[in-house]
């Protein structure tokens, strides 16, 4: 006896062992898939400039795709980026109080910097810090990766000579379009080892069309850092896997769908304009044998005329309007029909949520957050959701806008510290020789977003107490500085005291939660 498979012919064989992912599937329904195998460049770089076009204009024309990366922006990043600097003073040898001291200083001497209305930092001019990172996590979205250049100038009013050229990545490429080989991979010169040399960026980067002219003009070569270590160009993406040199943009594994539901979404608008449309037809009793007859006849075509210019000046004078609008009036033998195109919905609706769930999930985001409905979650279903995006913004922000940020800080704090404006304390190390140790730096992006604010108060307080989690990781969820929260509160306390007001009511963790009491008291 034999099974056969769904056409009645071939026999149905069952692999006994190994994956049937690697067969041709249940009735062969693998066979013809059947892709190369190859590695992260020679999947990317030949469609490479194509992809990132197709998701410069996806981000310009579709909605549902520049709401996406303002989403990621805002998620990642939020309204001010600012640094916890966590110099590693006991690798350094320093002594804890004067190191805690110093970092004050260092942090508020780069936000001032950084955050200067002057912008300062931005070789533009045109963009604070937050901003500069901003662009970065933005151009991440849509182009896969984000670039810049540490340029060194100097500028009235300002201390520092450290400034950030963001680089587009279109501008980074293979001089005079040449192929990509072993040791230069779309604009990226690598070493045996694969790690970044240095990038050509094409400096005339538009033709008089405003094209980018690949084919001529100049290249200058960029080397990622000095001779002594110092940044000269910052490339921040994520990786996929080894050998991988240039960043995928986050919108190839839905473009396909996105381009689809704006054609699908613009092919529907049409259908309900027809819709809400009716069509006004004058039907005659002279059929159409009686006009060629008529047209074909002695003099038909003066008498066709005759009776058209007839026709028109009767309607033309019959001006009975009711109301405002006119009401025609048919010559005897003439009746007035209304038609209506009409067209049910086909399920349109469940194919747009289905596609939005699909580019969601490629996107990072959830359902709710692209789509903007929130109607049909109720409070523990949102907060998963949310929990979920809140990983992955987390995840982002530590491998670009965190990564991004650590090496502008890094270049900006070797600059102060050579010019002697930030004294450090006396180390067992100078700055090239543990420079991790000197640089490393947290970032304090947007909070996490609340749903039942009271319920996630409780929850901070409750960790707090329990010993589970610190003022300083808290009050980073809520995109605050724990030590700033803190001195503004002893400020508010001793001006309250001083103006003879109450001290502020501190409410315990039980207090907050009367159910607990409730709980014990039974």
């Amino acid at each position: 006896m034999e099974i056969l498979s769904a056409d009645g012919v071939t026999p149905l064989k069952q692999s006994l062992s190994g994956y049937s992912g690697g067969g041709n599937g249940f009735s062969n329904q693998l066979a013809n898939w059947r892709p190369s195998s190859k590695n992260a460049d020679a999947a990317l770089l030949p469609n490479f400039k194509q992809g990132n076009a197709r998701a410069d204009d996806l981000v310009r024309n579709h909605a549902l795709a520049a709401g996406g990366v303002q989403l990621h922006v805002d998620n990642i990043v939020g309204s001010l980026f600012r640094p916890s600097y966590k110099l590693n003073y006991k690798v350094l040898g320093m002594d804890e109080k004067d190191a805690r001291t110093f970092i004050k200083e260092a942090e508020q001497a780069f936000i001032e910097f950084a955050e200067s209305p002057q912008c300062y930092v931005d070789a533009e001019r045109k963009r604070t810090f937050t901003m500069l990172v901003r662009a970065i996590t933005a151009g991440h979205c849509h182009h896969g990766e984000g670039m810049a250049a540490a340029e060194w100038i100097s500028r009235p009013g300002s201390l520092f000579k450290t400034s950030i050229k963001l680089v587009s990545p279109k501008r980074v490429s293979n001089p005079n379009n040449i192929s990509s080989n072993r040791n230069l991979r779309e604009g990226v010169k690598i070493d045996t080892h694969g790690a970044a040399l240095g990038y050509y960026v094409k400096e005339d980067s538009y033709s008089e069309y405003g094209d980018l002219d690949m084919y001529s003009g100049k290249w200058k070569f960029i080397p990622r850092e000095t001779r002594w270590g110092r940044s000269q160009f910052i490339h921040v993406f994520e990786p996929l896997e080894p050998g991988q040199n240039r960043g995928a943009n986050l919108f190839l594994s839905s473009m396909e769908q996105m381009k689809s539901l704006s054609t699908l979404q613009d092919t529907k608008l049409q259908n309900a304009i027809i819709n809400a449309m009716y069509a006004a037809v004058i039907e005659s009793e002279l059929d159409s044998e009686q006009a060629f007859q008529l047209i074909s006849g002695e003099g038909g075509a003066d008498q066709m005329q005759k009776w058209m210019s007839y026709m028109g000046e009767y309607h033309q004078t019959a001006g009975i309007k009711l109301g405002g609008a006119k009401i025609p009036h048919l010559v005897p033998g003439e009746h007035l029909k209304f038609t209506q195109s009409t067209n049910a919905d086909n399920g349109f609706t469940d194919l747009e949520a289905s596609m939005l769930r699909y580019m969601s999930a490629g996107l990072g985001l959830s359902y709710e957050q692209l789509s903007r409905d929130y109607s049909k979650v109720s409070y523990s279903s949102a907060r998963a959701s949310i929990n979920e995006s809140w990983r992955y913004t987390l995840g982002k922000r530590k491998t670009i806008a965190s990564n991004f940020a650590s090496k502008v800080f890094a270049i900006w704090l070797e600059e102060a510290l050579h010019k002697g404006i930030l004294v450090a304390p006396k180390s067992r190390f100078n700055f090239y020789e543990r420079k991790d140790a000197w640089t490393r730096c947290d970032w304090i992006g947007a909070g996490k977003l609340s749903i039942d604010g009271l319920k996630e108060v409780k929850e901070a307080i409750l960790r707090i107490e329990g010993g589970l989690s610190t003022y300083e990781k808290e009050l980073a969820l809520m995109g605050e500085d724990y030590q700033e929260t803190f001195e503004q509160q002893a400020r508010e306390i001793a001006e309250r005291k001083s103006k003879g007001l109450p001290p502020p009511s501190w409410i315990t963790s039980l207090q907050l939660a009367p159910e607990q009491l409730e709980t014990e008291a039974n």
